[in-house]
Formats: C-alpha cells, sequence, structure tokens
C-alpha cells in the first residue's frame, strides 16, 4: 500500500498523540496504574483516555453501540478489506493472536473497523472477517460515523478524494488497540510484535483487570 511522506509524518503525529495522552492518564492518575508489570513501556491509558462510545453498522447489518462489541477484552483495528497487503497481515496475526489466547483460556474478540465505508459494507465485511477469525466483528458506517470513531481513537486515515479508480488504495495508521471492560484503552500493539507478543501482553492486562 503506497503511503505518501505526507501521510507518514501525520501518522507519526497521531502515535505521538496516544502517546501522550497516555502518559497524561497515567501522571493524572498519581501514577497509580495497576496494569505497569503488563505494558511494554511506562505509558497507561485508561477511561477516557482512548477510545468512547460509537454507533456502527456490524456485517450483518445490525446497529450496533461500543456497548455491545465492546463488552469484553478486544482487539481493535482500523483498515479495509481492499488493502492489498497490510490489513490482511496484521489481522492474521491477531487472529493467531486470539487463538493462543483462546489456548491460554481468555475470551479475547477481534474487532475491525473498516476505514472505507464507501466499499465496505456489511456484505463485504462479513465475507471478510469471517475468512479472517470467526470470532471476528466487522464494523462499518456513514463516512461521518467512521470519522467520529477514527477520532476518538487517535488514528489516522485518509482515503483519495472522487477517487476514478476502483482499487484506489486508503492510507492509515496499523497500531491494534486493547480494549478492557470498565478500563477502556489501555495497550496498543504495533506491526513489529508477533502473536506471542500480543497473547502474553494481553494476558497479563485480563489477569491484572481482576
Amino acid at each position: 500500500m503506497a503511503v505518501s511522506t505526507k501521510s507518514y509524518a501525520v501518522a507519526a503525529v497521531s502515535v505521538a498523540a496516544i502517546f501522550m495522552i497516555a502518559v497524561y492518564q497515567y501522571t493524572r492518575n498519581g501514577g497509580d496504574d495497576r496494569f505497569a508489570p503488563c505494558r511494554s513501556s511506562a505509558i497507561a491509558g485508561g477511561p477516557g483516555a482512548i477510545g468512547g462510545p460509537f454507533t456502527l453498522t456490524d456485517e450483518n447489518g445490525r446497529q450496533v453501540t461500543d456497548k455491545d462489541v465492546l463488552s469484553g477484552p478486544s482487539l481493535v483495528y482500523f483498515g479495509y478489506t481492499f488493502c492489498p497487503d497490510v490489513c490482511p497481515t496484521d489481522t492474521a496475526r491477531n487472529a493467531e493472536a486470539i487463538d493462543a489466547l483462546e489456548d491460554k483460556g481468555y475470551d479475547v474478540t477481534p474487532v475491525f473497523i473498516t476505514v472505507d465505508p464507501d466499499r465496505d459494507t456489511p456484505d463485504v465485511l462479513k465475507e471478510w472477517t469471517d475468512f479472517i477469525h470467526p470470532k471476528m466483528i466487522g464494523l462499518t458506517g456513514t463516512p461521518e460515523q467512521i470519522a467520529s470513531v477514527a477520532k476518538a481513537y487517535r488514528t489516522y486515515y485518509k482515503a483519495p478524494e472522487n477517487p476514478t479508480d476502483e482499487y484506489y488504495t486508503v492510507d492509515h495508521m496499523t497500531q491494534t488497540y486493547l480494549m478492557l471492560p470498565e478500563y477502556g484503552f489501555v495497550e496498543f500493539f504495533s506491526r513489529e510484535d508477533t502473536p506471542e507478543d500480543i497473547a502474553n501482553r494481553a494476558a497479563c492486562f485480563i489477569d491484572a483487570m481482576k
């Protein structure tokens, strides 16, 4: 997927924003972070730091909210089904992490939020997410709804305006968010993290939540 220099710069700023918001939350809480032993760096998330309420449409055409989708531990990823390389690789990696967690006795839901709502209809999402993992929940919505949830998660994406090529690509960030009920965002994983890395760190967070 081709990404412009400008897109890299915006994405870098977005990653930095996630980091700074997390650090702020940690400091505001007086350094009291129950998840500290699980973190790969000295950051902390928390309720309201990243993420928030949303209303979207799932792969079965049903209107759902964050309360419906994120009712348990979840790995949230923003991408699109027409993505030629990055999204299939990342979501397959996340699916392996979900299976590794299941082997350890943890029930974690993979969630895929499209950044390409014009092409990613519920039917398209259903076929794609069912192929990646049977537990994966695909979410789409209006362009305004997708822009709103992306803003809440401090993520970046950019689709071409008035594309003439049906195979156009969408620039987007590639982090995966670990969301926990009652705590919200607690950690994000980068493309360099392996399925084993994600499974082990997610398990630590889930144990610390109890």
